[in-house]
Order: C-alpha cells, then sequence, then structure tokens
C-alpha cells in the first residue's frame, strides 16, 4: 500500500512525492523493520505451540506480542515527532525535511497499527490460514485505492490525505483480522483476553528484540542509501527515482520472503509436535525449492529482461528514423551499385 501512495503523490509534484517517499521508506520503514522483526518471535512461540496442541497458548502469545510492541512502538515516537530536525541533521534539504516531518506527524496511527498487525498476521500463519490474510489484505489495498483516489484527486488534501488514507487502510487491515479471530473464526486458539498477557514479557521481551535485530539489519540496510541519496542535487527528484526502484524490487524481495515465513512456521509446527526429522526436512524442501526457482527466475528474468530491451531500442529507432532520408540514401546507394555493374 505504500506504493499505492508513492503513486498517487507523485502526480502532485516532486517535491511530494520526495517527502512520502522519504517518510514511508525511512523513517515508517527503520520502524516497521524492527516491529516486523519483534513480531517474528510469534513465528517461533506460537508455531511450536501448535504443533505441541497447546492452542490455548496461540492467543496468550499474541496478546503477549501486542504488549511489547506497543511498548516499543511508543519508545520509538521521537523519530515521528522529531523528524524534521532529524533530516536536516543528515543533511536533506530544509523544503523536503518540513514537509516530510508534516508527513510522519500524520502517519503515527498506522505505526501504532503495525504493532497490531504483525502479531496478528503471525498468529493466523502458525494455524495455515493465510487465505484469511491474503483476502483482508486484498480488500484493503482495493479500499485504499479508491480512498486514495477520493480524497487526494476529487477532494484535493494532497500529501496530509495520502498519509491520512494509510493510517485507514492499516486499521482495516487491523480490524479485519480481528474480527476474524474473535467471531468464531478460532474458536480453539482464542479464548479472550488473558491477564497471563503480562506474565513472562521480560523473557519474551528479549526473545522479540533477538528476533528483530536478526531480521530488521536486512530491512534498514537499503533505506540508508535513500538518506545518502538526499544530499545529492536536486534531492526531491533523486530520492522520488530511487524510491520507485526500491518499490519494484521489494515487489520481487516478496516471494523469499514468502518462503521464508512459510519455512518458519513449519519447522516450528514440526519441533512444536516433537518431530525433528519432519522439521529438518521441511528446510531441505525450502531451501532446495528456493534454489530451483531462483536459478530459473533469473535466467528467464535475464532473458526477457534482454529480449524487452532490444525490443524498446528497436522501437525508438523505428520512430525516430527518418524514413524519406532513409529511401533517398537507398535510392542512391541502388544508382552506385548499378553504375558498377555496368547496367543502365
Amino acid at each position: 500500500m505504500f506504493v499505492i501512495t508513492q503513486a498517487f503523490a507523485g502526480h502532485l509534484g516532486n517535491l511530494e512525492l520526495a517527502a512520502i517517499a522519504l517518510s514511508t521508506t525511512v523513517i515508517v520503514g527503520f520502524c516497521f523493520g524492527l516491529l516486523l522483526g519483534m513480531a517474528s518471535a510469534l513465528e517461533t512461540l506460537c508455531g511450536q505451540a501448535y504443533g505441541a496442541k497447546q492452542y490455548h497458548m496461540l492467543g496468550v502469545y499474541m496478546q503477549r506480542s501486542w504488549v511489547v510492541l506497543t511498548i516499543c512502538a511508543i519508545l520509538l515516537l521521537p523519530l515521528y515527532i522529531f523528524t524534521t530536525p532529524i533530516l536536516k541533521l543528515l543533511g536533506q534539504p530544509d523544503d523536503l525535511a518540513e514537509l516530510s516531518g508534516l508527513v510522519t506527524i500524520w502517519l503515527i496511527p498506522l505505526h501504532f497499527a503495525l504493532a497490531f498487525q504483525f502479531p496478528l498476521q503471525r498468529f493466523l500463519q502458525c494455524q495455515l490460514k493465510t487465505p484469511i490474510i491474503a483476502c483482508v489484505c486484498l480488500g484493503a489495498l482495493l479500499f485504499h485505492i479508491f480512498l486514495n483516489w477520493l480524497v487526494v484527486y476529487k477532494l484535493g488534501f494532497g500529501v496530509i490525505g495520502a498519509a491520512a488514507t494509510s493510517n485507514v487502510s492499516w486499521w482495516i487491515i487491523v480490524l479485519g483480522l480481528f474480527s476474524y479471530i474473535v467471531c468464531g473464526g478460532c474458536p480453539d486458539t482464542w479464548t479472550g483476553f488473558s491477564i497471563d498477557a503480562f506474565s513472562g514479557l521480560w523473557e519474551f521481551f528479549k526473545l522479540s528484540v533477538a528476533s528483530g535485530i536478526m531480521l530488521c539489519l536486512e530491512n534498514w540496510y537499503y533505506r540508508i542509501l535513500v538518506l545518502m541519496t538526499g544530499n545529492l542535487n536536486n534531492a526531491t527528484v533523486a530520492v522520488s527515482a530511487l524510491t520507485v526502484c526500491m518499490s519494484i524490487n521489494g515487489w520481487e524481495m516478496m516471494i523469499p520472503l514468502a518462503f521464508f515465513a512459510a519455512t518458519g512456521v513449519r519447522v516450528a509446527n514440526e519441533l512444536g509436535a516433537g518431530n525433528g526429522k519432519a522439521a529438518k526436512f521441511a528446510s531441505k524442501v525450502s531451501a532446495t525449492t528456493s534454489l530451483i526457482i531462483g536459478i530459473f527466475s533469473g535466467i528467464w528474468s535475464g532473458m526477457i529482461g534482454g529480449t524487452a530491451i532490444q525490443t524498446l531500442i528497436l522501437i525508438i529507432i523505428t520512430i525516430r528514423c527518418d524514413w524519406d532520408m532513409q529511401a533517398q540514401e537507398a535510392s542512391s546507394r541502388m544508382n552506385k551499385l548499378s553504375k558498377l555493374s555496368g547496367k543502365p
């Protein structure tokens, strides 16, 4: 949905696109990576509990994750509040830093939505209910497109409208997943709110931080490139262009991330059931499948990409070619050849 927001912001102007891109990629992305990594601890805990048939513990673990991630989200709030001085300190242009700071203030509700959404997704993934997640996210995406069109284009709220629609859309995902869970979708694993969620928080926090650091470092490194791009000449265009490229790369990353999530859940389920051999087999299957897809995907992508570039070059040459001049040159060439051959 960040890509959709950037696409609509791109029609407002270079500065607006750069501000949305810098806010969602650097500030929100920084917190996104940490919260996503911390929520990944549920893949281990909920997966093992589900495999061991301790179904009631899945709900307790999810609530415990809500508490930990909400506390972490509160601690990260200064990044949103002081975005403008932080970006100026890092060398970003004043106009870009000012507008980015305004956008990130409006994105604070989205920040807290992530603290609830990630545990909800892991909770359902560990029960192999991924189609539910896909349906809710697809519905939210379609609504997000319509809402951006309405608020940004028709009502003319600009970048503030784009940020506000992001808040609504991400919270729709949270409410949709939560409604499915509490309305009977998970009768064995959701038994209501429990006071046990507040016990063992420190141990859960340590495990979450370890998972967060492991995953978020992979998520953060390319965001530094965006900050560095902001120091170039014509920073708004440079930041916008790099962010678009990174968004396209992000789509490609969804395939390995899907294998990553599926492997984590499957291995945790088998370990919880005490079946170590099956867990090892699941890891081997995932590694082999990923390798095969990577090889063939790389080969075909290279071939298709090369053919597409050749076709594009030929189209450009065809359009820009002066065919009248080419016809004259061809006639002149034929006349010369005729004279050389002695034919009239």
